[in-house]
């Protein structure tokens, strides 16, 4: 069967049949520094963009598809030390974006300890 994919972050792909995010947050943010002025309110100053960060939360479930290393393949993304191009599904570039954080819980797990479901949430950093 083939995955639909969702997006992919180098190498690594979101798929609805393997690792499947169910929230994506981005979070853009542009810089006001504000000025000082005597007798008078503070004058906020546009300074120029500032940081665009992606949060995505998602559910594997490693015995339905895609098997138990899919979250050791998102760290040895991570683990490269260098920017990845981010893709939708429907092909729109976001940019280049560096893995700072994944978080993985696991769940219902089985009699030798492999969990029946992995939940994660990887924390991306646009890199420009």
């Amino acid at each position: 069967m083939q995955s639909t994919v969702l997006l992919a972050l180098g190498a690594y792909r979101f798929s609805i049949n393997t690792s499947a995010y169910q929230k994506f947050d981005r979070t853009s943010a542009w810089r006001w520094p504000s000025t000082e002025r005597i007798g008078m309110a503070p004058a906020p100053q546009y300074v120029g963009p500032g940081e665009d960060t992606i949060t995505l939360d998602g559910v594997i479930y490693p015995h339905y598809r895609g098997g138990l290393r899919q979250v050791d393949q998102m760290r040895a993304q991570a683990g490269l030390g260098q920017p990845l191009p981010l893709v939708t599904g429907f092909g729109r570039y976001l940019g280049n974006y560096v893995i700072e954080k994944i978080r993985e819980g696991q769940e219902t797990l089985m009699s030798d300890g492999a969990p029946r479901k992995i939940e994660f949430t990887i924390d991306l950093k646009a890199y420009v």
